[in-house]
């Protein structure tokens, strides 16, 4: 899958070394101009549906598992390869040098009516709600908070970098 970006969270961190890797996978999921998002009604952030890849299952598993939780959608179609962002950070376990994060991003079909989440404890804590978003007013919502100077999520930064590609390669 092609790379999107690579995002170093802090300018210093190494990119070799002992890693311990993460693989999540997130959906892009479009009606015309509009995507469908998750919207943090406490950051006020949009990101695309999704999360980890769990030891027992593949990445296809894992995204319709996600959209599902986190947005009430059923994918209803093959999900398609988009490209990947890859994330380097600081690890909080000691006997590593550098964490690494790779989102895989996939375009995906859902079934028009949306079902009921099932959100993880943290993702209820920040009000995650689905709501479908035109991409200019996503991007322009997210470029906001990330020019605010206030404490936001780690994912503000990648989710709008894959935004402006999306919306450059297949809706403009």
């Amino acid at each position: 899958m092609r790379t999107l970006a690579e995002i170093d969270r802090h300018p210093l961190v190494p990119h070799d070394g002992k890693l311990i890797c993460r693989e999540a996978v997130r959906a892009i999921i479009l009606r015309g101009n509009e995507l469908l998002l998750i919207h943090s009604t406490v950051n006020g952030d949009y990101k695309f549906p999704g999360g980890g890849v769990q030891e027992d299952e593949d990445q296809q598993s894992a995204l319709v598992r996600e959209v599902a939780e986190e947005s009430g959608g059923c994918v209803i179609a093959t999900p398609q390869p988009f490209g990947k962002v890859q994330e380097y950070d600081f690890p909080t376990e000691k006997e590593f040098t550098t964490f690494c994060m790779t989102s895989y991003y996939y375009l995906c079909e859902i079934e028009p009516l949306l079902g009921a989440q099932q959100l993880d404890e943290y993702e209820a804590r920040l009000g995650f709600v689905p709501e479908w978003v035109a991409i200019d007013a996503a991007i322009k919502n997210n470029l906001a908070l990330l020019t605010s100077g206030k404490k936001i999520e780690r994912w503000v930064k990648r989710e709008t970098q894959v935004l402006e590609i999306v919306r450059d390669e297949l809706i403009h």
